[in-house]
């Protein structure tokens, strides 16, 4: 899932009104103090062990997963199942995801994949997060039969969006997390609506179908950590290149072209599940502020492309060509931060 940061509904503008739970990271004390929860959340995130199903929400689209995540001395595993639509399930052993395909009895297997989805959707530079976002501590709330402390993110510029997290009161797991546009209105959410910590039986970590040892495996081919010559040279400040990947993905020919800009991110998200599909490569490049990401994808042009964007909930994607080569840029963030990494993106050299 992109996955990945995904949010539910609440008023900002009374959390700032609440002076005495609330504190704002404008001195060197408080930012301390917000720089150990955020590292509280994140690590909970990495090393509890817990099972839950949550929902997601963009405007009327929801979709319900279960999700079962395991540390021991070998490392994280971790169980996404998707229980909307077709079935399928992601099992990630620390940095290597398998997904699941019962329709083709097909494995796909990608290696380097970060663990970027929720409850874990922040980055190693969240610290820097209270240098671009003002940071309240709000009102203890509920989620999933939990009690657990708000925090409201509000951005300092327009590249990008407001959030709100619940972090479980004594161990700091995220419970629920939304996205607010500058009109405080919700735009995006997820939340647990059933967890249970630190008990888990590890035969949910196994795969849901029978005889997966008979389906074809398929290992898709990632080039992690690649120079390939393209730069974005004016990224909103505060966003850091995470990482850059050479992947291949099917040809856009062979996707659906109801909209240009949407294809190339259509055809990205959708690599792992169109297996028939003539195959070319694509590099992208991931960039996050610690808690809002965006991706730029690189491809050679082909016909049949319209230059434009299209913007659902906290998603943005922008489509155009350059030369010979179809940049896509999609990101969590408002179209001002998109329009401007796709007009700063450049080609220093071949390599």
């Amino acid at each position: 899932m992109s996955g990945r940061r995904l949010y539910t509904a609440a008023n900002l503008a009374l959390l700032c009104t609440l002076s005495s739970s609330v504190f704002a990271t404008e001195n060197a004390e408080d930012k301390r103090e917000i720089q150990h929860v955020l590292r509280k959340i994140q690590a909970s995130a990495q090393k509890m062990n817990y099972s839950g199903t949550f929902v997601y929400q963009q405007a009327s689209q929801i979709r319900t997963s279960r999700i079962t995540h395991h540390l021991d001395a070998g490392g994280e595993t971790e169980k996404l199942e998707i229980l909307d639509g077709k079935p399928r399930e992601y099992i990630r052993r620390n940095d290597e995801v398998s997904c699941y395909l019962p329709d083709s009895k097909t494995i796909q297997v990608e290696k380097d994949v970060s663990q970027e989805s929720f409850p874990a959707l922040l980055t190693q530079n969240a610290q820097y997060l209270p240098d671009f976002y003002t940071i309240r501590k709000g009102e203890m709330s509920r989620v999933a039969g939990l009690e657990c402390q708000t925090y409201s993110l509000e951005p300092k510029d327009g590249f990008r969006y407001g959030y709100r997290l619940c972090a479980e009161k004594s161990s700091g797991l995220m419970l629920r997390a939304q996205t607010v546009n500058p009109k405080n209105e919700v735009i995006e959410q997820i939340a647990f609506t059933q967890l249970q910590v630190n008990d888990i039986d590890k035969n949910k970590l196994k795969p849901s179908f029978p005889n997966v040892n008979q389906w074809r495996i398929e290992n898709l081919t990632v080039q992690s950590n690649i120079q390939s010559g393209w730069v974005v040279k004016a990224l909103p400040a505060g966003f850091t290149k995470t990482k850059e990947l050479k992947r291949v993905i099917p040809s856009p020919a062979n996707a659906n072209n109801a909209s240009a800009s949407g294809n190339a991110g259509s055809a990205s998200a959708n690599a792992a599940a169109n297996k028939t599909a003539k195959s070319h490569q694509v590099i992208q490049m991931m960039f996050s502020d610690g808690l809002a990401a965006m991706s730029v994808f690189i491809e050679p042009y082909s016909e049949g492309r319209t230059e434009g964007s299209l913007q659902q909930g906290a998603m943005t994607i922008m489509g155009k060509r350059q030369g010979e080569y179809w940049l896509t840029v999609v990101g969590e963030v408002p179209v001002s931060a998109i329009r401007q990494v796709m007009n700063s993106i450049e080609l220093k050299a071949n390599k």
